[in-house]
């Protein structure tokens, strides 16, 4: 029995030691835990919509980089996406776009009492393009999502959903006092959460 709790206890601190958050000196890390932390974003398209022609647009849209879990994602921001949807007909004319997602989301935050504009707040600012996965992707894609966001599976299938992510091309990280720090896609997805 004592033997039982001991490795209960060990395995209790080597889950908390690995959800810890990356220290602020380790951007790129930052930038993958803080994504793999989230469920949601907001993403920000050029709209092509009457009257608001080239304004920016910020929508909210679920996404994963994997299931969750301390074994970290892909880094890739995975979307389920419809033509339907007025951010989407945006990204038909123009694909790029930017992602941002914060730890405002997550009881980090809350925990510590930071506003989410508090830089201690982690958040990251994606740039890049929307594109739609190919046939082999599919699969990684949907079950990144799927096991995040099970309600999509029943989502009403005549709006034919279809699997993209967020191809990133630039990676800005506000995780401390003193600016943004850049963060080069290379660099992001060499490191684990």
């Amino acid at each position: 029995m004592a033997r039982l709790l001991l490795l209960c206890a060990a395995s209790g601190l080597l889950l908390a030691a690995v959800a810890a958050i990356p220290p602020p000196e380790e951007a790129a890390r930052m930038a993958r835990y803080v994504l793999h932390s989230c469920d949601w974003g907001a993403l920000a398209t050029l709209s092509a919509q009457e009257g608001l022609r080239g304004h920016p647009f910020a929508n909210i849209f679920s996404l994963s980089d994997g299931p969750p879990g301390p074994c970290g994602g892909s880094g890739v921001p995975y979307l389920y996406l419809t033509d339907m949807e007025i951010s989407v007909q945006d990204l038909e004319v123009n694909s790029n776009a930017s992602l941002t997602v914060s730890l405002a989301q997550t009881p980090y935050c809350r925990k510590n009492r930071y506003d989410p504009q508090n830089p201690l707040c982690a958040h990251i600012i994606f740039v890049g393009s929307i594109v739609k996965v190919n046939d082999s992707e599919a699969d990684v894609a949907k079950k990144a999502l799927f096991t995040r966001h099970p309600e999509m599976e029943s989502w009403p299938k005549d709006h034919n959903w279809f699997f993209a992510k967020f191809n990133i091309t630039n990676i800005w990280v506000l995780d401390y006092f003193g600016g943004l720090k850049i963060v080069t896609p290379e660099e992001y997805y060499s490191v684990k959460p």
